[in-house]
């Protein structure tokens, strides 16, 4: 399996493109504007405590107010509140927590009016970022997130991820993080940190006590509300959480980025950092990779598989709905019911791309196709869960239904990527149709299933307007050229100047249309 990390800078953001034997499964991006990222931290003041929501809104210096939960405090508050006290006054310049006092834990049921009063300074960390028109979602438990550790001040607890499944691996873990680990602070252990040395994880937690260190200083002149720790930028955060030996390239359109991500990578793996590149070409790295393409295909609201399945994906306020259809696939399967099954595995590899791609949290309701045998629900729903392995943002999915649906709820933390694939109608009707680049792979499906159906064997002619007729007949080799090597039967190509640019035919020997 290759992975692929592209990265296009333009003036006002960076876009990243993660492929996956180059196929699209992430996009992220980051603006120039984005105050508030998951994971920074800030020196914030309370506003108002509300008792009916066990909750208080929190001035993070949004144009909306942050929310609170009581949940959220974390159960060493009363420590961190007297840490905040002692080194924001100067009187604290000892940062380790090794013989800082430990107040008593707040009650876990207890009311936010017995903790926190208005104008009361806290640090908070941002957990979901401000999406429509609510404000960011804040934390006061901390955690500062390394490449294989997670560090979280005021707590002694050492805890491994789940996705380790060798308790003698995670017993060994265990044990050398905690010869390492400097009291007051506990550790999360991340996946990656399976088979690691101790040196590794040494050099890692170093890193992560520096961190914690320049952000107590800032703490010092800090005013309320300011950033006091920035997580990093989107690129080294994405390489930190997914980085591994399957990257066989990383491809960088600007220099200064090209020398900051080489920096970052030569830093968490020595030795790969000849894997970056700097991409020189007057080609447009997106269009170069076929990301532009992918983008166009994936984003709307049909999207496409192969041998003319298709997904419709619709999006309320409360949930998102995936429908899933067979369109006029032909399958070698001897019935109905393999048939379904085969679509349906198929979707599922789609559906779990997706979620992924557009960043979709929430409630997803999927319809996959009705299958009557218990043992194929069952092969469903496992390779559901098999192909959202992958997926960083926490999700639970739930088996098939009687009615053939399965939900699925997934973490939204950021707002979700919702890029426009249609286009103004080029005919000057005000109306918008799909984009033209998605044509010529309306125009290969249509034409594979005409093969296969009642008229495969007679002559074929496809009337489409003058200048697609020339894409598809021009160049070596031509798309017509392909289509005979690939169904061994010549396409011919009529012109018509009374279609709209969109607009196509396609006609048997007698002139009647049949697709």
């Amino acid at each position: 399996m290759n992975r692929e990390l592209i990265v296009r800078s333009s003036s006002d953001a960076v876009d990243f493109a993660l492929l996956k034997d180059g196929k699209l499964t992430e996009l992220h991006k980051e603006e120039d504007n984005n105050d508030f990222s998951v994971g920074d931290i800030l020196l914030a003041k309370v506003r108002k405590p509300v008792t009916g929501l066990n909750a208080a809104f929190v001035n993070v210096g949004y144009e909306k107010d942050a929310f609170l939960h009581y949940h959220d405090l974390g159960p060493q508050l009363a420590t961190m509140l007297k840490f905040i006290k002692q080194v924001s006054s100067g009187k604290m310049k000892d940062y380790s927590l090794t013989n800082f006092p430990v107040e008593k834990d707040i009650d876990k049921n207890g009311v936010i009016t017995d903790v926190i009063k208005a104008n009361q300074s806290l640090l908070v960390q941002i957990v979901k970022e401000p999406i429509s028109t609510k404000g960011p979602r804040i934390s006061s438990e901390l955690s500062i997130a390394g490449r294989y550790l997670v560090m979280v001040p005021f707590s002694d607890r050492v805890s491994v991820s789940q996705k380790i499944a060798s308790n003698q691996e995670k017993d060994r873990l265990k044990r050398l993080v905690r010869s390492i680990k400097p009291k007051g602070f506990g550790v999360i252990i991340r996946t990656v940190a399976e088979g690691k040395k101790v040196a590794e994880l040494d050099k890692d937690l170093e890193n992560l006590l520096a961190k914690w260190s320049t952000m107590c200083e800032k703490l010092q002149k800090a005013r309320t509300p300011s950033k006091v720790l920035v997580e990093l930028n989107r690129a080294s955060s994405i390489l930190r959480d997914v980085f591994n030996d399957s990257f066989t390239g990383i491809h960088v359109d600007d220099e200064t980025l090209y020398g900051q991500i080489q920096d970052y990578v030569q830093e968490i793996d020595p030795g790969k950092e000849s894997i970056v590149k700097l991409y020189n070409s007057p080609v447009p790295i997106f269009e170069k990779f076929g990301i532009e393409r992918q983008i166009k295909t994936s984003f709307g609201r049909t999207a496409s598989m192969s041998k003319g399945a298709y997904l419709i994906i619709e999006h309320t306020e409360a949930l998102h709905v995936v429908d899933v259809n067979s369109g006029n696939r032909s399958s070698r399967g001897k019935n109905q019911e393999d048939t379904a099954l085969e679509v349906n595995l198929l979707a599922a590899s789609e559906i779990a791309r997706q979620l992924r791609l557009r960043d979709m949290g929430g409630i997803i309701v999927v319809d996959f196709i009705d299958m009557v045998k218990a043992p194929h629900r069952r092969k469903l729903f496992d390779h559901l869960r098999d192909e959202m392995k992958d997926d960083r943002a926490k999700h639970k999915i739930l088996p098939p239904s009687k009615f053939g649906l399965i939900q699925i709820t997934r973490q939204r933390v950021r707002p979700e990527m919702n890029i426009k694939t249609t286009e103004e109608n080029p005919n000057g009707s005000g109306k918008e149709v799909e984009a033209p680049i998605v044509l010529v792979d309306k125009i290969n499906f249509d034409l594979e299933k005409l093969l296969k159906g009642p008229k495969k064997d007679e002559k074929i002619t496809l009337n489409i307007h003058p200048f697609i007729a020339a894409y598809i007949t021009k160049g070596f080799p031509s798309m017509r050229s392909k289509w005979f090597l690939e169904h061994k039967k010549w396409i011919k190509i009529q012109p018509r100047d009374a279609y709209t640019y969109l607009e196509y035919r396609f006609k048997d020997k007698d002139g009647k249309t049949v697709y």
